[in-house]
């Protein structure tokens, strides 16, 4: 079901939410780049007690600049309880936009204006790379086989053809979004987290619409993929396909 197109007024206040863990040496310059893009909007630092002293770093921005806010967790949990915690921060505040976005430098602050502008019209925002005019820079084959292959098997299994980069991680959601997902419910720690919110937004009956941004490799630090990460999507992501189909069987069998 198709949501009412809204104005673009209705979307600010905005919050980027920015999980850290070991990013000391990025969390500064992508703070800085961001609020030089877009001066209104506040960011949220959530950091799963890194231990080389970003979260203190982060605290230091936040005594500065009234814009950065930090949240301390204690544990190193995933990316998707990071982000969750971030989600559950916003909503308790008056944020009518989310955004999800990388510490590592990899999503460009400056793509998201484009983001934020074609948030006008849907419930969620996707900087894709795999649209016209997406790209990638600097990464190793080896990791455009194990991202496009990613895609393509969370498509085919869960029969999402509207989404050409359901695993990306630059995104902007409207507040009703998250507010209608169970958010209690969202195990995914990995990148699997992606695949899960964007497929149960629009199971939810919500708009998306993906935005072509390039995505840079980091330059400073180590990428968080591993293999534990790549087999949790790969399973997760094949029961939900089981799910779906059993549902769609089960469903043609109530029809007759």
């Amino acid at each position: 079901m198709a949501q009412a197109p809204r104005g673009a007024q209705e979307i600010d206040p905005v919050l980027v939410v920015i999980p850290t863990y070991n990013e000391r040496e990025n969390i500064g310059p992508i703070l800085r780049r961001l609020l030089e893009a877009l001066p209104k909007v506040h960011a949220l630092v959530v950091d799963d007690g890194s231990p080389d002293g970003t979260g203190d770093l982060a605290d230091e921005f936040a005594k500065n600049d009234e814009r950065v806010h930090v949240l301390h967790r204690t544990e190193k949990a995933g990316l998707g309880a990071a982000y969750v915690a971030g989600f559950r921060w916003g909503l308790a505040r008056e944020y009518r936009t989310i955004v999800e976005m990388d510490a590592d430098g990899s999503h460009a602050p400056e793509d998201l204006p484009r983001l934020l502008d074609a948030l006008g019209d849907t419930d969620l925002v996707i900087g894709s790379r795999y649209v016209t005019g997406g790209t990638t820079v600097n990464w190793p084959l080896s990791r455009q086989l194990i991202s496009r292959g990613g895609n393509l098997y969370s498509r085919l299994a869960l029969g999402v053809w509207k989404i050409n980069d359901i695993t990306a991680g630059f995104r902007a959601y409207r507040r009703e979004v998250l507010e209608k997902l169970p958010l209690d419910e969202i195990a995914s720690h990995g990148y699997c987290f992606q695949i899960d919110l964007a497929y149960r937004t629009l199971l939810a009956g919500f708009d998306v619409v993906e935005v072509p941004i390039t995505f840079t490799e980091r330059e400073i630090g180590q990428s968080k993929m591993s293999g534990s990460i790549v087999r949790e999507a790969m399973l997760r992501v094949g029961a939900w396909g089981v799910k779906r189909r059993y549902a769609q069987v089960k469903g043609l069998f109530k029809r007759r």
